[in-house]
C-alpha cells in the first residue's frame, strides 16, 4: 500500500514540475517578444525623428521627390494603387534611407522614407486681410514619413509614421 501511495505522489509531482517548466518556458518567449518588440519600435521612433531632423536641414524643395524614390524621397502614391511603404522591397536598397541607431543587437538597422503628400496653399481669408501677421506664409508643404525598425529576430518590425508639414 506504502508503494501505491509512493508512485501515486511521485506522478502528481512530476506532472506539478513539466507543467512548471512549461509555464516557465512560455513566459520566457512573451518576455523574449515583448523585448524585441520594444526594441523595434525604439529603432523606428529613432529612424522617424533622424528623418524629420534631415528634413529640417535638407529640403527647401519639392522637386528632389519622385516616383522613382531616389535615396528614399518619393511622391505620393496614386489613389488606386498600394501606399509605397506596404511594398516589402522599398525597405532594402537606394528606396529607402538606413539609419545607424545605437540599439544593441536589432536584427537589421531601421529605416525611412518619405513622401511629398500634398501643398497646402492659403487662400485670401477674411480673417488675414489687412493683418498684421507678416510671417504668415501662403504655401504649406505636407510630407509622410514612415520608419521601419526591427527588433532582435527579422520576424520582430514596427512601423511608425507621422505627418510633417514645412512652410515654404
Amino acid at each position: 500500500m506504502a508503494l501505491f501511495i509512493s508512485l501515486v505522489l511521485l506522478l502528481v509531482l512530476t506532472i506539478a514540475g513539466v507543467s512548471a517548466v512549461q509555464t516557465t518556458t512560455l513566459e520566457e518567449r512573451m518576455a523574449r517578444n515583448s523585448h524585441d518588440a520594444m526594441m523595434a519600435f525604439q529603432s523606428a521612433e529613432s529612424a522617424l525623428r533622424q528623418a524629420e531632423i534631415w528634413m529640417e536641414a535638407n529640403v527647401n524643395s519639392t522637386a528632389i521627390f519622385n516616383d522613382a524614390g531616389n535615396n528614399g524621397l518619393w511622391t505620393v502614391a496614386d489613389f488606386d494603387e498600394d501606399d509605397r511603404w506596404t511594398d516589402a522591397g522599398i525597405w532594402n536598397g537606394g528606396a529607402s534611407v538606413q539609419v545607424p541607431v545605437s540599439v544593441p543587437d536589432v536584427a537589421a538597422q531601421p529605416r525611412y522614407i518619405i513622401e511629398w503628400l500634398a501643398t497646402v496653399e492659403r487662400s485670401e481669408g477674411a480673417a488675414m486681410l489687412n493683418s498684421s501677421y507678416q510671417s504668415v506664409s501662403d504655401r504649406i508643404e505636407i510630407f509622410r514619413v514612415t520608419a521601419r525598425g526591427v527588433g532582435g529576430s527579422a520576424n520582430s518590425q514596427v512601423v511608425l509614421q507621422s505627418t510633417y508639414g514645412m512652410i515654404f
